[in-house]
């Protein structure tokens, strides 16, 4: 943001060979440097006056339903398991209810759809649970929450949240909920953000704030780096799960149990896992090297019995935790012209992606 100083100045125009003022209209060198620098002040001033103009006028731009977009209209929507497959996720269609959590038929994912009015940045949803991460727009920044919501959305917990929300999970029971958040100030992180991983108990309430607190070992050797950090947590029931962990510049697919606090590392350089309903598979995002730093993730399936991992189709650069829709189907979100679309590609390696539902975010398929 630039600032325009206060421009000072005092012009006198002396007389030859008297130094008296000088008179008779004529702007001294002085003079016609002051004006010049107002004018540079005013043309400043109408350039920022501009840019908030516009900046204005893009945020309202997206109370505005865009041309060509989706129908979007309110009603109810329910995280009841039972009838046709669902899918629930954030919309980001421009409009009136941009950002709420909407819902279609899963063999119509591109279809009409309804909006809940809750607002949600990141959400997922099983077992008749909800976990929502939102905002909480203050005067001068914005602050963080986890919400728990019930089958019909509504709220049953409230936690303050430490940094800005980028991963949410919840088990298939819907006992268990999981979200990770960007945080900064920890000292092994210097000027770049590290992660914070939470899991809470919605049956008994017990709250961890942090996996850092768990023994990690990898072969057979307890880490003890101070630069441990945890994300994307997906679950296998309401005791198991893996999660990513990261130290010393790599990462490592764990396995983690909540009644011992205890994890043990998998396989390397796996970032944001997703298990697969019957439990065989994690999908990923790797960091393959020669890709470029800014692109640097491809799509990944690995096979847990094996230890076998085989690319998908999908060679864009995929920078989201991606579900599955089935046992043989993975969704996921990249960059739109609205925010984010959504795309399938088969988890075998075979197909080819292909568009499911534009402006949308963080889906969950429902039974």
């Amino acid at each position: 943001m630039a600032e325009v100083g206060e421009v000072r100045g005092e012009a006198a125009a002396a007389g030859p060979d008297t130094g008296a003022p000088g008179r008779g209209g004529a702007v001294s060198g002085n003079g016609r440097r002051l004006l010049v620098l107002l004018a540079c002040v005013l043309v400043l001033a109408c350039v920022a006056g501009a840019a908030v103009w516009r900046a204005s006028d893009r945020a309202h731009a997206k109370d505005r339903v865009q041309p060509g977009g989706p129908t979007v209209a309110s009603g109810a929507v329910s995280l009841t398991a039972g009838g046709p497959q669902r899918i629930v996720f954030r919309s980001m269609a421009w409009g009136p209810h941009r950002d709420e959590l909407a819902t279609v038929p899963a063999g119509d994912p591109d279809g009409p759809r309804t909006a809940s009015g809750v607002k949600c940045l990141r959400f997922y949803a099983a077992g008749g649970t909800g976990i929502c991460l939102q905002a909480v727009h203050g005067p001068v920044s914005d602050s963080y929450r986890a919400v728990v919501l019930d089958a019909g959305l509504h709220v049953t917990r409230k936690v303050d949240l430490a940094g800005i929300p980028t991963r949410a999970r919840v088990s298939p029971s819907g006992r268990m909920v999981a979200w990770t958040v960007f945080v900064g100030g920890d000292s092994y992180a210097g000027t770049d953000f590290s992660t914070r991983t939470s899991i809470l108990d919605t049956r008994t309430g017990a709250l961890e704030p942090t996996l850092e607190d768990y023994t990690v070992t990898r072969d057979g050797s307890r880490l003890r780096a101070a630069d441990l950090n945890f994300w994307g947590v997906t679950f296998a029931d309401d005791r198991h799960f893996y999660a990513t962990v990261a130290t010393g510049g790599h990462t490592y697919l764990i396995r983690g149990d909540t009644a011992t606090k205890a994890a043990v590392t998998v396989h390397g350089n796996v970032e944001c896992p997703s298990l697969s309903p019957d439990g065989t598979r994690i999908a990923y995002k790797k960091r393959v090297p020669g890709l470029p730093a800014d692109a640097p993730w491809r799509l990944y399936v690995l096979d847990l019995a094996t230890g076998r991992e085989h690319a998908t189709a999908e060679t864009r650069d995929v920078d989201d935790q991606a579900v599955w829709s089935d046992d043989h189907t993975l969704v996921y979100a990249l960059p739109g012209d609205y925010g984010s679309d959504l795309y399938s590609v088969p988890a075998d390696g075979t197909g080819a992606p292909r568009l499911l539902t534009r402006s949308a975010l963080a889906p969950a398929y429902l039974p």
